[in-house]
């Protein structure tokens, strides 16, 4: 009985939270019955099988759900029940007990569906580099919390690393740069680089088609390497580089004291070269320092700052979130109401100029939104426009429609027209053209 199971496994010293992994039951499941003497389970039970509950008469069909598919949620059978069945006079959370209590009556755990991992065969020399991001919190000599960003790289075959680390959020241009300096740490540049799916160089995947932020895209055209755009935690794809931000965290960053930047920075390299690059690597059991002196003279050859200085231009990229606001340095910022929509890629330009925040869609673009920027934290600051919504939206389809088209003056002659025949229903056939033009973009 899973009651004495319970309350065995505890006795033995076992924590709640292991008893709820080792029977594959919620931890509250747990505290609940270890909470209960022998006669309150008693109780509980009897009450159980008196009781008349709402799904009582649906129990046959949930039952059969539950023996076809053991995997199955209480969200699920909670859809399930209004999509099949036209029920919905209990809350979730009732779903939920009443399919735990059937789990135990029939003897049916949840199964968990595991995904099934494979050996990724080791990539010849000079073929690849894996990138990510990694952040962490650290003290600094005043006891205070500091948080730190690093972008990290390491070639597929050699297991050779390179860390750099910011004290602020990175943007496109510091990616880029950093490129640069792990390309010159390397001694070269491999065929293919493989990136997660980071707003700082990828708009979109587009079902397989990349699209690259503007200011990417000109150094990847420039340094003509592949990119290789994989999902997120995909230990396939880009298990490397995940091990290596592991690796950053918990024996170089964790429980040092942050002083300066370049400080910091200096002593990350000399990890590198100490640890990072010279501990024998548990899978190859080689050492990285040794293997890349080989792979080396596979790398191509770069030709460095002259190319870098001609691509780099200032941009920073922030997403656009549901309720219409970017982040930035610690604030949220407000657009037009109807800015986000779910199948864009809302990503925002975002350039400082004189004290002001600026907004476009586009690198180039037309002005979306102007704020003072804020030299407090945790602050929204919004503008009284954007909450207003008929003309916001009228606004934001118009500068939406307008950024589609090269020919400016056209095509605001076609808007103007459409306010002077369509006056009360502008929003609409504004409508009309943006669906028109997703149709026939040429």
């Amino acid at each position: 009985m899973l009651y004495i199971e319970i309350h065995r496994l505890y006795k033995e010293g076992f924590s709640k939270s292991a008893i709820a992994r080792k029977l594959n039951i919620s931890r509250n499941r747990v505290i609940d019955y270890l909470n209960m003497s022998t006669d309150e389970f008693e109780e509980f039970l009897s009450t159980l099988r008196t009781r008349e509950k709402k799904l009582d008469p649906y129990h046959d069909q949930i039952l059969g759900w539950l023996k076809e598919h053991p995997d199955l949620t209480a969200a699920q059978v909670y859809d399930w029940l209004e999509e099949k069945l036209g029920f919905r006079e209990v809350a979730e959370n009732t779903v939920r007990n009443y399919l735990n209590e059937m789990r135990d009556y029939y003897r049916i755990p949840k199964v968990k569906v595991q995904r099934t991992y494979s050996v990724v065969p080791e990539l010849p020399m000079g073929k690849q580099a894996q990138v990510d991001f990694g952040q962490t919190t650290v003290k600094n000599r005043q006891g205070e919390n500091k948080k730190l960003y690093f972008i990290a790289f390491v070639l597929s075959h050699s297991r050779y690393k390179y860390v750099e680390w910011l004290d602020r959020p990175f943007r496109t241009s510091d990616m880029i740069r950093m490129h640069e300096n792990a390309f010159e740490y390397f001694g070269g540049m491999p065929e293919e680089m493989v990136y997660d799916q980071d707003a700082l160089l990828a708009v979109s995947e587009n079902a397989g088609d990349l699209i690259l932020t503007a200011e990417f895209t000109k150094y990847h055209h420039t340094r003509k390497f592949n990119v290789y755009l994989c999902r997120k935690s995909d230990p396939e794809s880009k298990g490397k580089i995940e091990q290596v931000v592991k690796f950053v965290k918990n024996n170089f960053s964790k429980n040092r004291v942050f002083d300066h930047l370049s400080d910091w920075n200096q002593s990350c390299h000399a990890w590198l070269k100490r640890t990072g690059n010279y501990k024998v690597h548990h899978n190859t059991k080689k050492r990285p320092s040794e293997v890349h002196a080989l792979e080396k003279q596979h790398l191509k050859k770069v030709s460095g700052t002259y190319i870098f200085a001609n691509v780099s231009t200032p941009s920073i990229t922030r997403n656009i979130h549901k309720d219409n606001v970017i982040r930035y340095e610690g604030n949220r910022y407000s657009v037009p109401k109807g800015t986000y929509r779910a199948d864009a890629p809302n990503l925002a330009y975002l350039q400082e100029e004189d004290g002001w925040l600026i907004i476009r869609l586009k690198e180039t673009g037309m002005e979306l939104a102007k704020h003072r920027i804020s030299e407090g934290k945790g602050l929204i600051i919004t503008d009284p426009s954007h909450r207003e919504h008929s003309t916001s939206k009228r606004d934001l389809l118009i500068h939406q429609i307008q950024e589609t088209f090269i020919d400016k003056e056209n095509i605001q002659w076609l808007i103007h027209k459409l306010k002077e025949r369509y006056p009360r229903h502008l929003v609409d056939q504004l409508k009309v053209l943006q669906q028109a033009i997703r149709i026939y973009p040429k």
